[in-house]
């Protein structure tokens, strides 16, 4: 499917418009990936998928095999807020009011591509979260690597 990569900065106008970087519109297929769909994200961002990712999360939500108030929980939590983005003529997207003011974002705003999604930070709210990285690098560095302890396996003190 989609497999986005980068991290834009780009300015959102006072109507809550954002034009989307060329590099993110030529992933996007036209027939397939719009309307685009926005939604809360865990943290003060947006979520935003496109289309045919959004369809395929909303199929596994339905298909949790949990009953009852649980599940109406989960499923609110995650359409919580869920909206349609389309682009204008010049490849801008309109944010709810609403969900401009749950990310707090202002003028300046970073996309930064997650696999299949991309979210949607305020610039200082993102610049907070990655120098507050949570200590995953070396996990990190294991998975992709195999690289264990590095310290350890080059005998460093």
């Amino acid at each position: 499917m989609y497999n986005f990569i980068g991290e834009y900065r780009v300015k959102m106008d006072s109507k809550g418009r954002v034009k989307l970087p060329k590099d993110l519109l030529r992933e996007l297929d036209p027939n397939v990936s719009f309307p685009l769909i926005v939604n809360r994200g865990n943290e003060n961002n947006l979520m935003i998928y496109p289309r045919d990712v959004w369809e395929e999360k909303t199929k596994k939500i339905k298909q949790l095999k949990i009953n009852g108030r649980d599940k109406m929980e989960v499923m609110r939590y995650f359409y919580r807020g869920a909206s349609k983005l389309t682009l204008d003529s010049i490849e801008r997207i309109l944010f709810p009011k609403f969900l401009i003011d749950y990310a707090k974002l202002e003028k300046d705003v970073v996309l930064y591509s997650v696999g299949e999604q991309i979210e949607v930070w305020d610039v200082e709210e993102y610049d907070k979260a990655v120098i507050n990285e949570p200590q995953v690098k070396d996990d990190l560095l294991d998975l992709m690597y195999g690289v264990g302890n590095v310290e350890q396996d080059l005998n460093i003190d």
